[in-house]
């Protein structure tokens, strides 16, 4: 008999054993938040501006109807996108003796749109039309923009001057006063043809700032809207001792660049560390600078900068920019998430629906969980107060009222190098909210996860289609709204509430 107690007993260790490990583990985490604790000023810097893609798409009702969405969630300012310069939309041409003729008709009707809609440009001054190009030097992108230098900077900086007068002329200098010039896109990693590249950019940024700022100095220039974090540092010195005007500096960076890229190093950067990691090196080096107060714009991120549908059209984007606010807070002055839609054609035609697209919103104008991310993250308050936790995101309004970002970050499962540590994340997480010098009696809860705000379970059961008919895009729009908030009692000011890996929930006391 001992034997025979000895096996069973060992057979149900065993099992529970196999069972703990098919189960996922629920974590428990406890967060004491004072509700009149000293606050300091929180912007919503995180959704003050959106990338798209090119300009003439902004002619289409769909680009449109997209805009007009995300404005409404967020109350975005700008809007940047390539290649205003760009043969399609007509600009610049010589007549037979080699004199510019320039045509407004296109950017007025860009710009009249935006603006009918709340937003203002955030003008990128690219690429080069191909009468005033030194050469044939193509972007691969699909519309295959012509990136090289102009074959006369006379020219360049006549139809830089005369496009700003045109935009004073029709919209007046108080208005295009608020808008941003941003000299061309990522310099620095194949979208200029310079040689040497940062020397002939320079010149560049040079001619285009001086011709800019000598139509009014009250427009507002920057650059060098490189890739990776770079040469910001050097872009504020070459400014400062040639004495070249800049308002702002500005560059980019995406979740899964490498380490070796942005800081030189042999890292293992996890995704949602990078962005912010790289925008504090940015902050740092200005604040070193000759120009410590600079404003720094970050024109272009995301959590990837490729067609990756684990990360940009799944939920793990709301986790991820709710961290992503958090970290970069204190930081940077305007960051511009690439991009508002999936409008885009970098890679050619949108062949279907959910095909990892930068966009919040994806074709047919079907809102992605990013997209409600940024809806309930729009809901947080203009100050912040500190919490001993890197899942909560703890904001006060100016009536006193709390309203907190609470999120379970689970690793997107495709960096298997930098996400292992976070492996042990992918499971649901409880957070205890203990809350002091507050009366409130209930909370109400906004959540992202994939019962909430989440399309694509509709989605695969009908099928994946590749062209969703029109009746089924009116059900995927249906299953992408979010659910009304849900009221959770507070008691003896506690607040509990349970998340899901890759689970984002907003909750607004008062």
């Amino acid at each position: 008999m001992k034997n025979s107690t000895g096996a069973s007993k060992l057979k149900l260790g065993l099992l529970s054993l196999a069972l703990a490990a098919a189960s996922p583990v629920l974590c428990a985490q406890t967060v004491e938040i004072d509700a009149a604790a000293k606050a300091r000023a929180f912007p919503h810097f995180w959704e003050q501006s959106f990338g798209s893609g090119r300009a003439i798409l902004a002619l289409r009702d769909s680009y449109r109807q997209d805009i007009r969405a995300v404005k409404a969630a967020t109350d975005f300012k700008y809007v940047r996108f390539h290649n205003i310069f760009h043969d399609e939309v007509g600009i610049y041409d010589e007549d037979a003796q080699g004199k510019a003729v320039y045509n407004w008709s296109y950017v007025d009707q860009i710009y009249d749109g935006l603006l009918a809609d709340g937003v203002k440009p955030f003008v990128e001054l690219s690429f080069m039309p191909k009468k005033l190009a030194s050469g044939e030097f193509w972007h691969p992108f699909w519309y295959h923009p012509n990136i090289s230098e102009p074959k006369d900077y006379a020219k360049w900086d006549a139809m830089i001057q005369a496009f700003a007068r045109h935009l004073i002329e029709r919209y007046g200098i108080d208005e295009v006063s608020t808008w941003l010039f941003e000299v061309w896109n990522e310099p620095n990693i194949g979208f200029w043809a310079g040689f040497p590249l940062q020397k002939t950019y320079w010149t560049l940024y040079d001619h285009t700032a001086l011709a800019l700022k000598g139509v009014d100095k009250r427009l507002r220039i920057g650059g060098p809207s490189t890739a990776q974090a770079a040469w910001v540092a050097e872009f504020i010195k070459h400014c400062k001792d040639k004495n070249i005007p800049f308002d702002f500096a500005s560059t980019h960076v995406y979740g899964n660049d490498t380490a070796d890229n942005v800081f030189g190093t042999n890292e293992e950067i996890p995704r949602d560390k990078m962005v912010c990691r790289a925008v504090k090196k940015v902050h740092e080096e200005i604040k070193k600078s000759a120009a410590p107060n600079t404003q720094l714009v970050w024109s272009e991120f995301n959590a990837a900068y490729d067609n990756t549908t684990q990360v940009t059209d799944s939920t793990y984007m709301g986790p991820w920019m709710a961290s992503t606010i958090a970290q970069c807070d204190g930081l940077v002055d305007i960051m511009s998430y690439w991009s508002f839609s999936d409008v885009f054609e970098e890679q050619g035609v949108v062949k279907t629906p959910l095909y990892g697209g930068f966009g919040l919103i994806a074709a047919d104008n079907l809102p992605k969980p990013a997209y409600n991310a940024f809806k309930v993250l729009h809901k947080l308050g203009d100050e912040r107060i500190a919490v001993p936790s890197d899942s909560v995101l703890a904001t006060r309004n100016k009536d006193g009222s709390l309203v907190l970002a609470l999120w379970n970050y689970a690793p997107s499962g495709l960096d298997q190098a930098a996400d292992k540590a976070d492996k042990a994340k992918s499971a649901p997480v409880t957070l205890t909210l203990k809350l002091r010098n507050s009366k409130a009696t209930s909370a109400q809860v906004s959540r992202v996860d994939r019962e909430h705000g989440d399309l694509r379970p509709a989605y695969e059961k009908m099928g994946s289609p590749r062209y969703p008919t029109p009746v089924q895009q009116k059900e995927l729009r249906k299953a992408a709204e979010l659910p009304a908030p849900e009221s959770i009692a507070i008691k003896d000011g506690t607040l509990t509430i349970t998340l899901p890996p890759q689970g984002l929930a907003v909750v607004e006391i008062k």
